[in-house]
């Protein structure tokens, strides 16, 4: 891109359309200061160290507060890395298998509340966050949710698992101790059917997946052996990123354990990138996947990613009425800050 352009683009504003998810995004960088000078406001753990754990259900030895465990890492081993246990406020309850559905006149469909609301806790140690983990540990994590959803694959009224992490308690998270959370659920939510039809649409009209065709030099800001990052090119949010797949993959609970690793790497130099440029933001990250029972030809144009975003700006009235974001930051510009931030080397 020419300086001329670059010029008129970061002064003028912009409308992109995401084709993941068919929706426009207006990007108005006059609402913003420079995109170097984006800070989070309030960090997401302003006292990371605490004075006490004796609190603290998902601290070592406390086990006994919490809702029934379903695996460890390693298993039956009181020294465990990783715990996968029920959620003891679940939004959905296990208990009630088979759901029926139920038209409710002038109302819509009711549909009984089964699924299952898991947390993984993530490490044995209250103090210590997921970036302070190794590359070899986080993918632990992965495999994790990998062997958790694969355990729900029998489940057949299960349609769709959705992995996610709140970080920090602007960003929705109810305990400081890093942990992640599994929603598996009866339905498709409309907004992953919305991003499958998308992809369909692109696949018919181009016979390529979407997402892997996604790579371009002013977006990326690293890469590894089997994955790539980037700042997308029409961001819902500020200093929002997207880490990929280099090879097409449907499901992520397909992952084996050295990509995991690989995935591990670059996801805790993602975060510290941007825990340093912004400091230190409360985030979600959420692994957008396919649903567990696609066909061979959904396969095709379904590729699966995990979206970050920094909690830097809320939403707001013309967000929830249109579902067209506002973003202050266009992504090249962010993929830029992004790259220049150094992070060491490291396991």
């Amino acid at each position: 891109m020419s300086s001329s352009s670059s010029n008129s683009r970061n002064e003028n504003p912009q409308l992109r359309k995401d084709t993941v998810w068919n929706r426009w995004v207006i990007f108005s960088p006059a609402r913003s200061k420079r995109p170097s000078d984006f800070k989070s406001k309030s960090q997401s753990n302003p006292n990371p160290t605490p004075t006490t754990t004796t609190n603290c259900p998902f601290c070592i030895g406390n086990e006994h507060q919490c809702a029934p465990e379903i695996f460890r890492v390693p298993p039956d081993n009181p020294n465990w890395n990783i715990r996968v246990i029920q959620n003891l406020y679940p939004a959905l309850s296990r208990d009630l298998d088979n759901p029926v559905q139920e038209v409710v006149p002038s109302s819509g469909l009711v549909l009984d509340g089964f699924g299952f609301h898991d947390v993984v806790i993530e490490t044995p140690v209250h103090s210590v966050q997921l970036t302070d983990l190794s590359r070899h540990q986080i993918g632990e994590v992965f495999v994790a949710f990998t062997n958790r959803i694969q355990q729900l694959l029998n489940r057949h009224s299960i349609k769709y698992v959705q992995v996610f992490k709140n970080h920090g308690a602007s960003a929705g998270a109810s305990m400081s101790h890093s942990h992640s959370q599994l929603l598996a659920l009866p339905v498709i939510p409309p907004s992953v059917s919305a991003r499958l039809a998308s992809m369909k649409d692109f696949f018919d009209q181009t016979g390529k997946c979407c997402i892997c065709e996604i790579q371009c030099e002013d977006l990326l800001i690293d890469s590894s052996t089997y994955f790539f990052s980037l700042v997308p090119f029409a961001a819902s949010f500020p200093f929002e990123i997207w880490i990929v797949p280099r090879y097409h993959s449907a499901h992520f609970h397909e992952l084996d354990a050295e990509k995991a690793v690989d995935l591990g790497g670059l996801l805790k130099k993602i975060l510290r990138k941007m825990s340093l440029q912004l400091n230190d933001p409360p985030f979600n990250y959420m692994i957008h996947t396919s649903p567990l029972h696609c066909n061979e030809s959904e396969s095709e144009y379904s590729h699966w990613f995990i979206q970050i975003v920094p909690q830097l700006i809320g939403t707001a009235g013309f967000e929830l009425a249109t579902g067209c974001y506002i973003n202050p930051v266009f992504p090249e510009d962010a993929a830029k800050v992004l790259r220049e931030v150094n992070v060491p080397e490291s396991e």
